[in-house]
C-alpha cells in the first residue's frame, strides 16, 4: 500500500469529544516537494479513503502546513474535493466574490464578533459542506471557533428540557429587514439585491418564495424577511442523531444594526417570544465546548455543516479569510 500524503497531528487547541479528536488535523507526511500540484492530486486520491472518513468521524477538518497560498490556490483545492458548488441566495453575511467558487469570510467590522450558527440554518437550502481559507493571518485574534451541533443539543436538552421540547414543537421563525445595497458596517448588513442576486423586486419575491420566505417591502427601497416556522433541530440521518441546527443565539444576540433590533429577529414558530435566560445559557454552552484554533497562512479548515456551529472572534487587522459553499 502506498504511504499516505498525510499525517495525523496535534494542536494544544483540540479537545477529545466522546473519545474523537476535534477538530481532525492533518499535516503532510514529508516535503511537499511537488507543491500544489502534489497537494491537490493527493486530496483527489485519497478523499474517499482518508480525508472523508476523518471528516464523517471529527466533524472537522484542518489541513496545516500545504502548499496553498492564494485565493486561486483554495479554489483549486475546493475543486479538488469534488463537491458541487452552492450559490448564496439567502445567506445574511456580506461578502464578495475573489474567484471562482471563493468568496470573503463575512466582511463585518474586525471589532465584531459573529456568534454561532449553522451556515444557512434559516434557511432550507443550506451548504453541507463549508471550507474555509487563511490568506493573511490575523495580527491577533479573529479566530474561527467551532462547536459539534449534537453535543450542543445534548447539553441544551439536559439542561432545558421544556424549552428543547417547544422547540422542536414549533421551531422558529427569523425576521430580518433588508437595505437595498449591502451594508458593510453591519455582520448581516447583506442587502436584497445580493441576498436574492437580482435587482428586480418581482424576481427577488419569486426566490423568497422558492426559500419560503415571506416579503415585505418598506417604502424605504428596503424589506422585511420572515422565515419561518423552521426546525431549530434537525435529525442527522448521516450520523444518526440530532443536531442543534439554527441561528437562534446569533439571531437573537447578533442581528443588530440600524435597522434590525435582535430581540425580534428570531422567535418561537407560535410567534411567543424567547427566554432571553435560556438564549444566554445557550450562548454560554456554546462557548464552554468549542474549540478554536488560531488561523496561520495557507491553513484549510473543512467543516461538515450537518455537524458543526462556526462562529468568528474579533480581531486586530490584517486579516483575511476566504470562504466556499458546497452541496
Amino acid at each position: 500500500m502506498a504511504a499516505s500524503f498525510f499525517q495525523d497531528a496535534r494542536l494544544p487547541q483540540q479537545r477529545a469529544v466522546e473519545g474523537v479528536a476535534f477538530p481532525a488535523v492533518l499535516v503532510p507526511s514529508g516535503p511537499a516537494s511537488g507543491g500544489l500540484d502534489e497537494f491537490l492530486a493527493a486530496v483527489r486520491a485519497e478523499r474517499a479513503s482518508r480525508l472523508e472518513p476523518l471528516l464523517r468521524d471529527a466533524g472537522a477538518l484542518l489541513l496545516r502546513g500545504f502548499p496553498a497560498r492564494t485565493a486561486a490556490d483554495f479554489d483549486r483545492a475546493v475543486g479538488a474535493f469534488g463537491y458541487d458548488e452552492l450559490p448564496y441566495v439567502g445567506g445574511a453575511a456580506p461578502r464578495t466574490n475573489v474567484v471562482g467558487r471563493v468568496f470573503t469570510a463575512n466582511e463585518s467590522p474586525p471589532d465584531q464578533k459573529i456568534p454561532f450558527h449553522h451556515e444557512m440554518a434559516q434557511v432550507p437550502t443550506f451548504p453541507s459542506k463549508l471550507f474555509f481559507f487563511c490568506e493573511v493571518e490575523p495580527k491577533s485574534g479573529g479566530e474561527t471557533p467551532i462547536v459539534l451541533s449534537h453535543y450542543v443539543y445534548k447539553r441544551m436538552q439536559e439542561k432545558f428540557p421544556e424549552f428543547v421540547a417547544k422547540l422542536e414543537k414549533d421551531g422558529l421563525i427569523y425576521t430580518r429587514v433588508l437595505g437595498e445595497g449591502d451594508d458593510p458596517s453591519s455582520p448581516i448588513g447583506r442587502g436584497w439585491q445580493s441576498t436574492f442576486l437580482t435587482k428586480d423586486k418581482a424576481v427577488a419575491e419569486e426566490r423568497a418564495a422558492e426559500l419560503g420566505m415571506k416579503l415585505e417591502w418598506t417604502d424605504d427601497g428596503g424589506v422585511k424577511t420572515v422565515m419561518g416556522p423552521i426546525p431549530a433541530v434537525k435529525w442527522d440521518a448521516g450520523r444518526g442523531r440530532k443536531v442543534w441546527f439554527n441561528s437562534m443565539v446569533a439571531a437573537y444576540t447578533g442581528w443588530e444594526d440600524a435597522r434590525n433590533d435582535p430581540a425580534k429577529a428570531v422567535t418561537f414558530g407560535d410567534g411567543s417570544p424567547l427566554p432571553a435566560d435560556v438564549v444566554a445559557a445557550c450562548g454560554a454552552v456554546l462557548e464552554e465546548e468549542c474549540v478554536a484554533v488560531p488561523w496561520r497562512r495557507g491553513d484549510i479548515l473543512l467543516i461538515d455543516n450537518w455537524a458543526v456551529l462556526h462562529s468568528r472572534r474579533s480581531f486586530e487587522p490584517p486579516r483575511r479569510v476566504l470562504a466556499s459553499l458546497c452541496r
